[in-house]
Protein backbone atom coordinates (compact mmCIF):
# COMPACT_ATOMS: atom_id res chain seq x y z
CA UNK A 1 0.00 0.00 0.00
CA UNK A 2 1.39 3.34 -1.06
CA UNK A 3 1.30 6.01 1.94
CA UNK A 4 0.40 9.30 0.77
CA UNK A 5 2.49 12.05 2.92
CA UNK A 6 0.14 14.63 4.39
CA UNK A 7 -0.12 18.05 2.53
CA UNK A 8 0.99 20.39 5.40
CA UNK A 9 3.83 17.92 5.90
CA UNK A 10 4.72 18.62 2.04
CA UNK A 11 4.67 21.93 2.65
CA UNK A 12 6.15 22.15 5.56
CA UNK A 13 9.16 20.27 3.71
CA UNK A 14 9.23 22.51 0.29
CA UNK A 15 9.33 25.39 2.43
CA UNK A 16 11.89 24.52 4.72
CA UNK A 17 14.23 23.39 1.45
CA UNK A 18 13.43 26.58 0.25
CA UNK A 19 14.66 28.63 3.19
CA UNK A 20 17.81 26.16 3.46
CA UNK A 21 19.04 27.44 -0.42
CA UNK A 22 18.49 30.94 1.24
CA UNK A 23 20.47 30.68 4.34
CA UNK A 24 22.84 28.50 2.18
CA UNK A 25 23.41 31.42 -0.16
CA UNK A 26 23.53 34.31 2.18
CA UNK A 27 26.01 31.96 4.13
CA UNK A 28 27.84 31.60 1.16
CA UNK A 29 27.91 35.57 0.34
CA UNK A 30 28.85 36.60 3.82
CA UNK A 31 31.21 33.99 4.61
CA UNK A 32 34.83 35.91 4.07
CA UNK A 33 32.80 39.35 5.00
CA UNK A 34 34.53 41.17 8.16
CA UNK A 35 32.18 42.67 10.16
CA UNK A 36 33.35 45.42 11.68
CA UNK A 37 34.68 46.76 8.07
CA UNK A 38 31.00 45.96 6.67
CA UNK A 39 29.41 48.49 9.12
CA UNK A 40 31.95 51.17 8.66
CA UNK A 41 31.22 51.19 5.04
CA UNK A 42 27.38 51.42 5.10
CA UNK A 43 27.87 54.42 7.44
CA UNK A 44 29.70 55.98 4.56
CA UNK A 45 26.65 55.66 2.60
CA UNK A 46 24.28 58.48 1.50
CA UNK A 47 20.92 57.44 3.08
CA UNK A 48 19.00 59.92 1.34
CA UNK A 49 19.59 57.93 -2.50
CA UNK A 50 18.08 55.18 -0.37
CA UNK A 51 14.92 56.56 0.64
CA UNK A 52 14.94 57.75 -3.24
CA UNK A 53 14.64 53.85 -4.02
CA UNK A 54 12.54 52.98 -1.47
CA UNK A 55 10.19 55.97 -2.91
CA UNK A 56 10.55 54.58 -6.58
CA UNK A 57 9.67 51.37 -5.21
CA UNK A 58 6.54 52.13 -3.63
CA UNK A 59 5.53 54.01 -7.05
CA UNK A 60 6.22 50.48 -8.92
CA UNK A 61 3.48 49.20 -6.68
CA UNK A 62 1.27 51.23 -7.63
CA UNK A 63 2.73 51.27 -11.33
CA UNK A 64 2.13 47.49 -11.55
CA UNK A 65 -1.29 47.70 -9.81
CA UNK A 66 -2.76 49.96 -12.12
CA UNK A 67 -1.37 47.98 -15.12
CA UNK A 68 -2.72 44.99 -13.83
CA UNK A 69 -6.49 46.55 -13.92
CA UNK A 70 -5.90 47.00 -17.36
CA UNK A 71 -6.11 43.23 -18.16
CA UNK A 72 -8.74 43.10 -15.37
CA UNK A 73 -11.00 45.47 -16.60
CA UNK A 74 -12.63 43.40 -19.34
CA UNK A 75 -13.27 40.85 -17.11
CA UNK A 76 -14.84 42.87 -13.97
CA UNK A 77 -14.28 46.33 -14.60
CA UNK A 78 -15.76 46.98 -11.51
CA UNK A 79 -12.51 46.13 -9.76
CA UNK A 80 -10.91 49.23 -8.20
CA UNK A 81 -7.37 50.26 -8.09
CA UNK A 82 -7.54 50.07 -4.77
CA UNK A 83 -8.69 46.57 -5.02
CA UNK A 84 -5.39 45.26 -7.37
CA UNK A 85 -2.91 47.76 -5.74
CA UNK A 86 -3.38 45.73 -2.30
CA UNK A 87 -3.32 42.21 -4.53
CA UNK A 88 -0.23 43.13 -5.92
CA UNK A 89 1.14 44.51 -1.98
CA UNK A 90 0.03 41.15 -0.29
CA UNK A 91 1.36 39.14 -3.05
CA UNK A 92 4.85 40.61 -2.32
CA UNK A 93 4.69 39.80 1.41
CA UNK A 94 3.30 36.51 0.76
CA UNK A 95 6.71 35.55 -1.06
CA UNK A 96 8.53 35.89 1.83
CA UNK A 97 6.60 33.41 3.22
CA UNK A 98 6.58 30.93 0.44
CA UNK A 99 8.64 31.25 -2.76
CA UNK A 100 6.14 32.07 -6.09
CA UNK A 101 2.61 32.28 -3.50
CA UNK A 102 2.22 35.65 -4.12
CA UNK A 103 1.17 35.11 -7.37
CA UNK A 104 -1.83 32.93 -6.18
CA UNK A 105 -2.46 34.73 -3.23
CA UNK A 106 -3.12 38.19 -5.35
CA UNK A 107 -5.79 36.03 -7.18
CA UNK A 108 -7.76 35.67 -4.70
CA UNK A 109 -7.63 39.07 -3.26
CA UNK A 110 -9.37 40.33 -6.70
CA UNK A 111 -11.63 37.26 -6.49
CA UNK A 112 -13.23 38.16 -3.31
CA UNK A 113 -13.38 41.59 -4.34
CA UNK A 114 -15.49 40.22 -7.85
CA UNK A 115 -18.61 41.43 -8.65
CA UNK A 116 -20.58 38.64 -8.74
CA UNK A 117 -22.21 37.43 -12.53
CA UNK A 118 -26.01 37.00 -10.97
CA UNK A 119 -26.83 38.77 -7.79
CA UNK A 120 -28.74 35.62 -6.55
CA UNK A 121 -25.82 33.34 -6.77
CA UNK A 122 -23.14 36.00 -5.11
CA UNK A 123 -20.60 32.71 -4.89
CA UNK A 124 -19.79 32.91 -8.52
CA UNK A 125 -18.23 36.15 -9.78
CA UNK A 126 -17.43 37.61 -13.15
CA UNK A 127 -13.46 37.26 -11.98
CA UNK A 128 -13.28 33.81 -11.41
CA UNK A 129 -10.29 32.19 -9.98
CA UNK A 130 -8.78 30.78 -13.12
CA UNK A 131 -9.56 33.47 -15.31
CA UNK A 132 -7.52 35.93 -13.19
CA UNK A 133 -4.61 33.37 -12.73
CA UNK A 134 -4.57 34.00 -16.80
CA UNK A 135 -4.33 37.59 -16.27
CA UNK A 136 -1.35 37.19 -14.17
CA UNK A 137 0.40 34.31 -16.03
CA UNK A 138 0.35 36.53 -19.04
CA UNK A 139 1.90 39.72 -16.57
CA UNK A 140 4.57 37.43 -15.54
CA UNK A 141 4.90 36.00 -19.16
CA UNK A 142 5.10 39.39 -20.34
CA UNK A 143 7.62 40.68 -17.62
CA UNK A 144 9.99 38.21 -18.12
CA UNK A 145 10.03 38.85 -21.99
CA UNK A 146 10.34 42.50 -21.39
CA UNK A 147 13.54 41.68 -18.87
CA UNK A 148 15.24 39.14 -21.12
CA UNK A 149 15.20 41.49 -24.35
CA UNK A 150 16.80 44.25 -22.13
CA UNK A 151 19.34 41.97 -20.85
CA UNK A 152 20.24 41.27 -24.47
CA UNK A 153 19.99 44.65 -25.04
CA UNK A 154 22.16 45.71 -22.78
CA UNK A 155 24.77 42.41 -23.08
CA UNK A 156 25.08 42.73 -26.97
CA UNK A 157 25.67 46.83 -26.81
CA UNK A 158 28.20 46.38 -23.79
CA UNK A 159 29.52 42.98 -24.70
CA UNK A 160 32.92 43.61 -23.91
CA UNK A 161 32.00 44.92 -20.32
CA UNK A 162 29.29 42.46 -19.61
CA UNK A 163 29.33 39.71 -21.67
CA UNK A 164 32.35 37.48 -19.69
CA UNK A 165 29.80 37.29 -16.56
CA UNK A 166 27.17 35.50 -18.84
CA UNK A 167 29.31 33.65 -21.05
CA UNK A 168 31.62 32.31 -17.86
CA UNK A 169 28.93 31.76 -15.10
CA UNK A 170 25.71 31.13 -16.74
CA UNK A 171 25.83 29.43 -20.24
CA UNK A 172 29.42 27.85 -20.07
CA UNK A 173 28.08 25.72 -16.74
CA UNK A 174 25.22 25.29 -18.43
CA UNK A 175 26.43 24.06 -21.79
CA UNK A 176 28.92 21.43 -19.64
CA UNK A 177 26.03 20.11 -17.62
CA UNK A 178 24.05 19.31 -20.86
CA UNK A 179 25.00 16.25 -22.67
CA UNK A 180 22.90 17.14 -25.37
CA UNK A 181 21.30 20.07 -27.16
CA UNK A 182 18.75 22.03 -24.81
CA UNK A 183 16.25 21.99 -27.71
CA UNK A 184 15.63 18.30 -27.05
CA UNK A 185 14.84 19.18 -23.49
CA UNK A 186 12.19 21.93 -24.88
CA UNK A 187 10.83 19.65 -27.47
CA UNK A 188 10.12 16.74 -24.88
CA UNK A 189 8.72 19.51 -23.02
CA UNK A 190 6.45 20.57 -25.25
CA UNK A 191 5.50 16.92 -26.44
CA UNK A 192 3.99 16.37 -22.43
CA UNK A 193 2.40 19.54 -22.63
CA UNK A 194 0.59 18.82 -25.53
CA UNK A 195 -0.11 14.87 -24.94
CA UNK A 196 -1.34 16.21 -21.30
CA UNK A 197 -4.11 18.37 -22.72
CA UNK A 198 -5.39 16.28 -25.53
CA UNK A 199 -5.79 13.33 -22.57
CA UNK A 200 -7.66 15.88 -20.44
CA UNK A 201 -9.52 17.30 -23.53
CA UNK A 202 -10.38 13.50 -23.88
CA UNK A 203 -11.50 12.55 -20.78
CA UNK A 204 -13.16 16.00 -19.77
CA UNK A 205 -16.93 14.37 -19.47
CA UNK A 206 -15.87 11.07 -18.70
CA UNK A 207 -13.46 11.89 -15.63
CA UNK A 208 -14.17 13.94 -12.62
CA UNK A 209 -10.39 15.23 -12.41
CA UNK A 210 -9.94 15.51 -15.91
CA UNK A 211 -12.98 18.07 -16.05
CA UNK A 212 -11.70 19.93 -13.07
CA UNK A 213 -8.69 20.69 -14.99
CA UNK A 214 -9.90 21.38 -18.14
CA UNK A 215 -12.66 24.01 -16.20
CA UNK A 216 -9.60 25.52 -15.12
CA UNK A 217 -7.58 25.43 -18.12
CA UNK A 218 -10.42 27.32 -20.02
CA UNK A 219 -10.59 29.81 -17.67
CA UNK A 220 -6.62 30.65 -17.78
CA UNK A 221 -7.52 30.34 -21.60
CA UNK A 222 -10.46 32.75 -20.76
CA UNK A 223 -8.25 35.29 -19.14
CA UNK A 224 -5.44 35.24 -21.65
CA UNK A 225 -8.67 35.84 -24.52
CA UNK A 226 -10.16 38.55 -22.53
CA UNK A 227 -6.66 41.03 -22.19
CA UNK A 228 -7.16 41.12 -26.28
CA UNK A 229 -10.25 43.02 -25.63
CA UNK A 230 -8.36 45.31 -23.66
CA UNK A 231 -9.32 49.26 -23.86
CA UNK A 232 -6.52 51.37 -24.28
CA UNK A 233 -3.70 49.02 -25.26
CA UNK A 234 -1.19 51.51 -25.25
CA UNK A 235 -1.33 52.46 -21.82
CA UNK A 236 -0.54 49.00 -21.05
CA UNK A 237 2.36 49.22 -22.45
CA UNK A 238 3.09 53.05 -21.31
CA UNK A 239 2.65 51.55 -17.52
CA UNK A 240 5.31 48.90 -18.28
CA UNK A 241 7.81 50.92 -19.29
CA UNK A 242 7.20 53.10 -16.27
CA UNK A 243 7.58 50.18 -14.32
CA UNK A 244 10.91 49.54 -15.98
CA UNK A 245 12.05 53.07 -14.84
CA UNK A 246 11.29 52.93 -11.51
CA UNK A 247 13.05 49.45 -11.43
CA UNK A 248 16.41 51.26 -12.87
CA UNK A 249 16.04 54.45 -10.71
CA UNK A 250 15.45 51.59 -7.55
CA UNK A 251 19.05 50.35 -8.81
CA UNK A 252 20.38 53.84 -9.40
CA UNK A 253 20.01 55.33 -6.44
CA UNK A 254 21.45 52.72 -4.75
CA UNK A 255 24.29 52.26 -6.46
CA UNK A 256 24.48 56.47 -5.64
CA UNK A 257 24.30 55.83 -1.91
CA UNK A 258 27.24 53.31 -2.26
CA UNK A 259 30.32 55.80 -2.48
CA UNK A 260 32.11 52.82 -3.74
CA UNK A 261 30.45 52.40 -6.73
CA UNK A 262 30.38 56.21 -7.97
CA UNK A 263 32.19 55.40 -11.10
CA UNK A 264 29.35 52.81 -12.01
CA UNK A 265 26.76 54.91 -14.81
CA UNK A 266 23.07 54.44 -15.54
CA UNK A 267 23.60 51.53 -17.85
CA UNK A 268 25.79 50.17 -15.12
CA UNK A 269 22.70 50.49 -12.97
CA UNK A 270 20.33 48.90 -15.78
CA UNK A 271 22.31 46.23 -15.70
CA UNK A 272 22.26 45.54 -11.94
CA UNK A 273 18.83 45.78 -11.82
CA UNK A 274 18.75 43.23 -14.60
CA UNK A 275 20.73 40.85 -12.53
CA UNK A 276 18.97 41.07 -9.21
CA UNK A 277 15.46 39.95 -11.47
CA UNK A 278 17.30 37.38 -12.04
CA UNK A 279 18.16 37.03 -8.16
CA UNK A 280 14.19 37.32 -7.30
CA UNK A 281 13.75 34.48 -9.94
CA UNK A 282 15.09 31.70 -7.76
CA UNK A 283 12.65 29.98 -5.63
CA UNK A 284 13.87 31.24 -2.38
CA UNK A 285 11.20 33.38 0.32
CA UNK A 286 11.91 37.05 -0.45
CA UNK A 287 14.88 36.07 -2.87
CA UNK A 288 16.92 36.29 0.28
CA UNK A 289 20.51 34.70 -0.50
CA UNK A 290 19.84 34.52 -4.17
CA UNK A 291 20.02 38.22 -4.68
CA UNK A 292 22.88 38.64 -2.92
CA UNK A 293 24.98 36.25 -4.33
CA UNK A 294 24.19 37.37 -8.06
CA UNK A 295 24.81 40.77 -7.35
CA UNK A 296 27.78 40.62 -5.41
CA UNK A 297 29.05 37.45 -8.26
CA UNK A 298 28.24 40.32 -10.59
CA UNK A 299 29.86 43.40 -9.33
CA UNK A 300 33.00 41.42 -8.22
CA UNK A 301 33.30 39.15 -12.04
CA UNK A 302 32.18 42.97 -14.45
CA UNK A 303 33.36 45.41 -12.70
CA UNK A 304 36.09 43.29 -10.04
CA UNK A 305 34.57 45.41 -7.04
CA UNK A 306 35.60 42.72 -3.95
CA UNK A 307 32.39 40.32 -2.65
CA UNK A 308 32.58 41.80 0.63
CA UNK A 309 31.94 45.11 -1.10
CA UNK A 310 29.19 44.03 -3.36
CA UNK A 311 27.40 42.23 -0.37
CA UNK A 312 27.08 45.96 0.97
CA UNK A 313 25.35 46.82 -2.07
CA UNK A 314 22.98 43.55 -1.96
CA UNK A 315 22.38 44.30 1.09
CA UNK A 316 21.12 48.08 1.16
CA UNK A 317 19.24 47.27 -2.18
CA UNK A 318 17.41 44.28 -1.21
CA UNK A 319 16.85 45.60 3.01
CA UNK A 320 15.46 48.44 1.74
CA UNK A 321 13.34 46.94 -1.22
CA UNK A 322 12.32 44.10 1.63
CA UNK A 323 11.30 46.62 4.05
CA UNK A 324 8.94 48.57 1.63
CA UNK A 325 7.38 45.94 0.49
CA UNK A 326 6.44 44.00 4.00
CA UNK A 327 5.10 47.54 4.90
CA UNK A 328 2.82 48.24 2.19
CA UNK A 329 1.96 44.43 2.28
CA UNK A 330 0.75 44.90 6.02
CA UNK A 331 -0.87 48.00 5.37
CA UNK A 332 -2.90 46.34 2.18
CA UNK A 333 -3.78 43.38 4.42
CA UNK A 334 -4.90 45.40 6.98
CA UNK A 335 -7.37 47.82 4.64
CA UNK A 336 -8.43 44.39 2.65
CA UNK A 337 -9.60 42.78 6.20
CA UNK A 338 -11.63 45.91 7.32
CA UNK A 339 -12.89 46.69 3.92
CA UNK A 340 -16.51 45.81 3.35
Amino acid sequence: MTAHMNPTIKKTLKYLASAAVAVLLLWFSFRDVEWASFAAVLKECHWGYVALSMAAGSFAFLLRALRWRRLLMPIDDSISTLTTFNGVNIGMISNFVFPRIGEFVRCGVITRRSAPVDPEHPDKKKASYDKVLGTVVLERSWELLVMLLLLAVVVIAGFKRFGGFFVEQIWNPMAQRLDFSIWWIVALLVAVCVAGLWLLWRHRESNAFCSKVWGIFRGILQGFASCLKMDKKWLFFAYTACIWLTYWLMAASTVWAAPFLEHLDVIDALFLSLVGGIGFAVPVPGGIGAFHFVISLALSMVYGIPMEMGIVYATLSHTSQAITQIFFGAVSYVVEAVRK
